[in-house]
């Protein structure tokens, strides 16, 4: 009977799923996406939205709320680039991309990663340069790759 019991279990006791969770949202926030399962996914997407929500707020408490969800890490980019980046935003942090199954179990796998790309990478977009132009009258050299020669068993029995 499930009295009182709200959230994801996944087969695990407390501690353990305290330890997962923690080390999903810190990869989620170093790696800036995880591939994960669907599961695991929907059971961490609405606290991490909750952590940076307070981590926007970014004061004692906010660290100290945070430091029990997140690695040293992950805390200090979480304030610092994520909190920062979702500024204007007022939820919807994450997005999940499903990937298929995965062979070895079939179980749904998934890719949750940030709703908005990091700053950095918006404001330096790859510059289109033209190829350069090969002339047609200078061929390429290929590298040219000796095969390894093999000693007879003569030869082997004379040493």
């Amino acid at each position: 009977m499930r009295k009182n019991v709200f959230g994801r279990q996944l087969k695990r006791d407390v501690d353990e799923r305290k330890a997962l969770f923690k080390g999903l949202m810190s990869s989620l926030v170093l790696n800036e996406k995880i591939e994960t399962t669907e599961a695991k996914a929907k059971a961490i997407k609405a606290e991490v939205d909750k952590l940076v929500t307070r981590a926007k707020k970014d004061d004692v408490l906010a660290r100290r709320l945070l430091s029990s969800k997140l690695s040293p890490l992950a805390l200090d980019k979480m304030i610092k680039d994520v909190a920062t980046r979702f500024d204007k935003r007022q939820g919807g942090y994450t997005k999940t991309v499903r990937l298929g199954k995965r062979f070895g179990d079939d179980s749904t796998m998934v890719l949750i990663e940030w709703s908005e790309a990091p700053k950095a990478v918006l404001a330096q977009e790859p510059k289109k340069t033209k190829p350069a132009k090969v002339n047609p009258d200078i061929k390429a050299k290929k590298p040219v790759r000796k095969a390894p020669v093999q000693k007879t068993k003569k030869e082997t029995k004379k040493k």
